[in-house]
């Protein structure tokens, strides 16, 4: 399983790379830019959008390459299905968002889009399952995916800040099932992380940037979300069910910070302003990189929480949880004054 999952890794990881190239291309020739129209925008000149697609067709692509070259039994691989579709119908969501813009469409088309999306994958048996009865467990799913979907929509803010979580989050999930005979996530959490890690250079690149759009982060979220229903947390505690919570803590906690900051000042969490996390860590002199770094940091260290909530008993996991709930509310008091301009 770990030469198979790496494989996969490095079939996502090449093949986006090389067709990075060509979505900039296509976003330069059809005009999908991303205009520095609003006070929001951070860049100062054009920026082709369509990364999304090169980082879904690294994805698929690998995913694709190993069914045919494989022969796991029939049904092992079923839930795979699931993200491909579930992720396709993202990237058309985000698409039609991106070359809408910059009025894009309404929260309330992409809300039904997405939960469209998430009832594709628990039509493939991608949900939550120890909650009861089974359409309360599969209510919460569409809410989860798509509160997810948005949370990594809502990272991409700076260059290289989501595909980065993309990939930290990824690999905790593989990291994590790679012991369970939970092929699907173990294979699909390798293909997120390659094709993820593989079009950072460009997205960070001065002379040939590119931006993943919605069309990335909207598919992303999905695909982050649908591997972290995909193993089980809870054989020595109960509390090990937070474990995807933490694992995705840096995205959840940021979409928290954003609507409290927000709503505190009477705006909607839905329009965009400069009130990010990594906003307010730029203000204070960090530079892109530090931090993209200390999130990735922060995404390790929350994953690292996580697998000890799966090992330990119940007192010391609620210990666990605890601290990251009182480290997070410190950290929105710290930074809750911090001017972004």
């Amino acid at each position: 399983m770990i030469v198979l999952c790496a494989a996969t890794f490095l079939a996502a990881f090449l093949l986006t790379f090389l067709l990075t190239s060509l979505a900039r291309w296509a976003a330069l020739r059809w005009g999908v830019l991303d205009h520095p129209r609003t006070a929001v925008k951070t860049h100062k000149e054009p920026v082709p959008y369509l990364g999304g697609l090169a980082i879904y067709a690294g994805f698929a692509g690998a995913l694709l390459s190993l069914r045919w070259a494989t022969h796991f039994p029939t049904g092992t691989l079923r839930s795979l299905r699931g993200l491909l579709l579930g992720g396709a119908l993202m990237v058309v969501l985000g698409l039609f968002d991106d070359v809408k813009k910059p009025n894009g469409l309404s929260v309330t088309t992409k809300l039904l889009v997405q939960f469209a999306a998430a009832v594709l994958l628990i039509h493939f048996d991608i949900r939550i399952h120890f909650i009861q009865p089974q359409w309360l467990g599969d209510l919460l799913t569409v809410f989860w995916i798509a509160g997810i979907s948005n949370a990594i929509n809502l990272i991409d803010i700076m260059d290289g800040l989501a595909a980065s979580q993309a990939v930290a989050v990824a690999m905790a999930f593989l990291l994590i099932s790679i012991p369970s005979e939970h092929v699907y996530v173990n294979v699909a959490a390798a293909a997120v992380a390659g094709s993820a890690l593989a079009f950072i250079p460009h997205n960070m690149s001065r002379s040939r940037k590119i931006f993943m759009g919605d069309t990335g982060s909207l598919m992303l979220g999905l695909l982050l979300a649908g591997l972290s229903l995909g193993t089980s947390y809870t054989h020595v505690s109960e509390i090990g069910v937070f474990a995807p919570l933490l694992i995705l803590g840096v995205p959840v906690y940021d979409t928290l910070f954003v609507s409290v900051m927000r709503l505190k000042q009477g705006k909607s969490p839905f329009m965009g302003s400069k009130d990010h996390l990594a906003q307010k860590l730029r203000a204070k002199g960090f530079t892109t990189e530090q931090v993209v770094l200390t999130f990735v940091a922060a995404t390790g260290t929350l994953s690292s929480c996580a697998y000890l909530l799966t090992l330990t008993p119940f007192v010391f996991s609620l210990g666990i949880v605890a601290l990251a709930v009182l480290v997070g509310v410190f950290l929105m008091v710290e930074l809750h004054d911090v001017v972004v301009h």
